[in-house]
């Protein structure tokens, strides 16, 4: 079983992240391409203390990068937002 650690990479912090947590009480984080929603669920909610009500995740391709005439591929990776129950708030959103 992974750890919490593992699942949850970091935390994404966009303009329009910003607006979904403000809207509809939604984070948005970057996961591990192997974890499941459940898992996803379990680590949001045992590391940060809140109660999460739903889970979407989607696989993002990785971009195909030129440098002159070298060509190569950013690695693909997991996105998962997060909704909370009304009055959860993560914390480490709030200072940012």
């Amino acid at each position: 079983m992974k750890s919490n650690l593992e699942i949850i990479r970091r935390p994404l912090i966009t303009e329009k992240v910003t607006r979904l947590q403000e809207e509809l009480n939604q984070y948005v984080f970057e996961v591990d391409p192997r974890s499941n929603k459940i898992e996803i669920k379990r680590a949001v909610e045992e590391r940060f203390n809140v109660r999460v009500t739903k889970v979407c995740t989607i696989n993002v391709p990785g971009k195909v990068k030129t440098l002159g005439r070298f060509s190569g591929r950013r690695p693909d990776w997991k996105k998962a937002i997060i909704t909370l129950v009304k009055d959860d708030k993560i914390e480490l959103f709030e200072g940012a």
